[in-house]
Formats: C-alpha cells, sequence, structure tokens
C-alpha cells in the first residue's frame, strides 16, 4: 500500500499531490497506483542490474524489477514523461526517488540504511520530533541524464515533499561505482577531511562492513579537483550543504562503495532553496 497521504480516498489524494513541477513534456509526482511504482522498479532494474552491474535475485530477473520489502511502507517519487509511453501504453518514468519517514520504517523494523550504518547516534542526538525522511534508490533513466530539467525535477519534487511533510533531517546512502577502494582513494579521502558529520550525531559505518575513508592525508587534497571525482548525485548533494558518515561500506550486490550522507535542511545551500523552491 502507497502512503502517499494519511487520510482520504484516492481522489483526495490526487487532489493533495498533484503535479509537482513540469519541464517541457517531463513532469515530477508521486506515484499512485501499484503499476506506477512497478514502472519505477522495472526503471531501478534497467538502471541497476543492466546497466551497471548489480547482481538480482532469480525472481527479480524473471521479473524484470528491482523490490524489497521498503517498497511498499515508502512514497515513490517519479519523473513521467508525457510524450514517452512504455510496452504496456502508460507515460514512460525516467526518474525516481524512495522515500521512507519514521513512521514508515517503524512498519518493517527499521531504515533500509541500517543495514549499513549504525543510525542510533543520529537518533538519539537530535532533538525529540526531529523529523527523518530517508533517501534511497535514485536513478534516471540513461537517455534522459543529459537532458535538461530531468534531475531538477527530481529534486523539486523531493524539496517539495520535504516541505510538505516538515523534514528536518535526510539522509540514506549514496554510492561511488566500484568496490575497488585504492581507486576511490581521492573522492572518499575527500568526503572524510572536508564533509564529516558533526561528532554528536555522527553516524558510523557497522564495524563488521566498515571501510577506512581516511586514506590520503588531507593536505594533499585539492577540493576542488576532489570534487570532480564524485558522481553527479553525491556531487549535488555535497554542493547542496551534504555532510558525511564515518566509514564507507562496499556493497558486493550492487557493485558499489556507499557513505552515508547527512543533510539537515537548515543547512541546506541557499541558493538550491531558491532554485528548488524550498521555503522552512
Amino acid at each position: 500500500m502507497v502512503n502517499i497521504y494519511e487520510a482520504g480516498p484516492f481522489e483526495s489524494r490526487l487532489q493533495q499531490w498533484p503535479v509537482l513541477a513540469t519541464s517541457g513534456a517531463l513532469e515530477v509526482r508521486l506515484a499512485e497506483t501499484e503499476l506506477e511504482i512497478e514502472q519505477a522498479q522495472r526503471l531501478r532494474y534497467t538502471v541497476f542490474y543492466e546497466e551497471m552491474n548489480a547482481v538480482p535475485s532469480p525472481r527479480m530477473r524473471e521479473t524484470g524489477r528491482d523490490f524489497d520489502k521498503f517498497d511498499d511502507v515508502c512514497d515513490h517519487l517519479l519523473v513521467v514523461d508525457r510524450d514517452s509511453h512504455d510496452e504496456d501504453g502508460q507515460p514512460l518514468v525516467v526518474g525516481t526517488y524512495r522515500l521512507t519517514r519514521r513512521q514508515d520504517a517503524d512498519r518493517v523494523g527499521g531504515f533500509y540504511t541500517s543495514s549499513e550504518y549504525d543510525l542510533a547516534p543520529m537518533l538519539r542526538g537530535l532533538p525529540e520530533g526531529t523529523k527523518y525522511l530517508e533517501l534511497g534508490r535514485s536513478c534516471i533513466l540513461k537517455s534522459y541524464r543529459a537532458r535538461p530539467g530531468t534531475m531538477q525535477l527530481l529534486w523539486k519534487g523531493l524539496m517539495a515533499y520535504a516541505a510538505r511533510f516538515d523534514i528536518d533531517v535526510m539522509f540514506g546512502c549514496a554510492s561511488l561505482p566500484g568496490n575497488d577502494v585504492a581507486e576511490m582513494a581521492l573522492p572518499l579521502s575527500y568526503l572524510h577531511h572536508f564533509h564529516p558529520m558533526p561528532e554528536d550525531v555522527r553516524v558510523a559505518a557497522r564495524t563488521e562492513l566498515a571501510v577506512d575513508m581516511n586514506i590520503l592525508p588531507r593536505d594533499t587534497l585539492d577540493p576542488r579537483d576532489a570534487l570532480r571525482t564524485l558522481p553527479p548525485l553525491l556531487k549535488g548533494y555535497v554542493r547542496a550543504g551534504c555532510m558525511i558518515g564515518a566509514g564507507a561500506v562496499i556493497d558486493r550486490q550492487f557493485c558499489t562503495t556507499d557513505v552515508f550522507i547527512y543533510f539537515p535542511i537548515s543547512t541546506m545551500d541557499a541558493r538550491y532553496k531558491s532554485r528548488f523552491g524550498l521555503v522552512k
């Protein structure tokens, strides 16, 4: 069941969640039907398993979808191309985010991110009543990544969602492609030295999974050069003001190296707040 609005029939949810933003034929909105969720899962499969090197389960390979238990409790943000259609004749989903709030995570025993990171310091270190939003499974269809407006629309939708639910902190895992930590010495060291989370809330990789990010000395790094080595999504997070947890985690299923992102809305760069229409 999609947790789009706490109460009210399907029609009222549609009224509460109109199209959040548009750019030409593209629009960003929340999934409202099981079919739209399946479209997001098929997009994730295409990007993660067919284009990249993730290893699907037999059931995922059979259905051509990426899925897990969290899909049933979260909200799915979609970028849709109204001028293109999939094999079922539905408007084509070209971008997606998976958004999970704390009360939703409680229904399945916790956040997805806790499989890699110990969230306890953050959850107990911030004031009572802090509202959290976990970001995950973000991807864009390859042919749309360079198309003007796709990523911006996804972020506009995310910011509208954060404003609607009065979110204080966004967090999750962001990935660098590959499992060879030596090849990622520059970006990992840069994130470790220049963008650490505050000590009182710092999240660390689970002990049995942790990979040290302190590989190169701080004084050997050029921050501008290092920033350019980050994947586009992670680079965007850093530029907008996110901070990074302690330790990386190698995800062998997805063939990535993950870092923890911590993103208080209050510290978000003013330029990004203006660009994405966030007033908070």
